[in-house]
């Protein structure tokens, strides 16, 4: 018998989580570009209630630039910038952080209007508190990584790095997955999913792992080393990927090692995304071959991308061209997951 259809859902609901996730997409390019461009550094206070106002006037922007002098990105990086260069770089990380109160104010602001409305279904409201709280604790993890690059080196932290990108991704995967799944039934009234549920999981966990250590290559900025493809110092295993007395640390804090993993991973993550495009071609679920489809453009695509920036020594504009190609696999891949747990087989 049919699965009983839940309750439509205002379209509104759905307006307002498709804005605040093309704001996230957004805001994690924006976030790439403050690092790509040495910005993410300038601001070394963390007011979150009052930091949304800009240096007003001359003063203040004396006592900004006093502070950053302080910092050993100052000191090792730009001994020599002016407050002009200054004013340059903290513009960049000042629209991040206010862009990031933004989302925070569009999400809070649209829940209480929907929910005042009563256009949010009850199913809908725990998680939409729960990304609430996760998402004003990424503003919280957002300074922690940033504290790691004021103190003893110009530079965060890479691992600081990959939690704050990871959160974002969640983040969005989360808001992606309610939208793709907003007007389906729950999934133990919607029948089995179709099989070929490890090869999925396998790639899910691929990509997942791909864009952890794409943060650690970011962190390290391991990918202005070794930019041949697919050799790496002229052979395929590089003879500096295990340092003496590095040990398994190796494996995510040598940049060789973390740059070699994440050519790996991204191989690994096409091979077993077109692996699991062949085999959905044989299922007649129309949705979950599309967007099977879908998923290896992205990762084609994303490969594509990676290859370019590693190439030409990860030009700005290429770099985040290649952070917004893992948000749109990011989205392939979520949508692949709602498709195919919408699959049912046929009795």
């Amino acid at each position: 018998m049919a699965a009983p259809h839940p309750d439509p859902v205002h379209p509104s609901v759905r307006r307002w989580l498709l804005l605040v996730a093309a704001m996230i997409f957004a805001m994690v390019v924006l976030g790439g570009l403050t690092r790509l461009t040495e910005s993410g550094l300038s601001m070394t206070e963390w007011r979150p209630l009052f930091g949304w106002l800009p240096p007003l006037g001359d003063a203040a922007w004396l006592r900004l630039f006093d502070l950053y002098k302080e910092t050993p990105q100052y000191r090792q990086v730009f001994p020599g910038l002016t407050v002009d260069g200054f004013k340059a770089i903290f513009w960049l990380e000042y629209l991040h952080r206010l862009f990031g109160r933004l989302i925070g104010v569009v999400f809070l602001a649209g829940f209480v209007y929907l929910l005042l409305r009563r256009r949010l279904p009850g199913r809908l409201i725990p998680a939409l508190i729960a990304l609430f709280v996760l998402g004003g604790l990424q503003g919280a993890l957002g300074w922690y990584m940033v504290a790691s690059g004021l103190v003893d080196r110009p530079s965060v932290s890479h691992y600081r790095l990959a939690a704050h990108l990871s959160l974002a991704m969640i983040l969005y995967a989360w808001i992606v997955w309610l939208i793709a799944r907003m007007d389906r039934p729950p999934a133990a009234a919607a029948g089995s999913p179709a099989g070929g549920g490890l090869l999925a999981f396998a790639v899910y966990s691929a990509i997942a792992l791909t864009i952890l250590y794409g943060a650690f290559v970011a962190g390290l900025d391991a990918g202005r080393i070794h930019n041949t493809f697919p050799l790496m110092g002229g052979a395929l295993v590089p003879a500096d990927y295990l340092q003496p007395g590095g040990g398994l640390a190796d494996l995510v804090a040598n940049p060789v090692a973390v740059q070699f993993n994440h050519r790996v991973l991204a191989v690994l993550s096409v091979l077993l995304v077109l692996a699991l495009w062949r085999r959905t071609r044989r299922r007649r679920g129309a949705a979950e071959r599309r967007q099977a489809g879908w998923l290896l453009a992205a990762a084609l695509l994303q490969t594509a991308l990676g290859i370019a920036t590693l190439l030409l020594f990860a030009p700005v504009w290429l770099a985040s061209l290649h952070q917004a190609g893992a948000m749109l696999l990011v989205t392939a891949a979520v949508l692949h997951a709602a498709a195919r747990h919408a699959a049912v087989r046929n009795p």
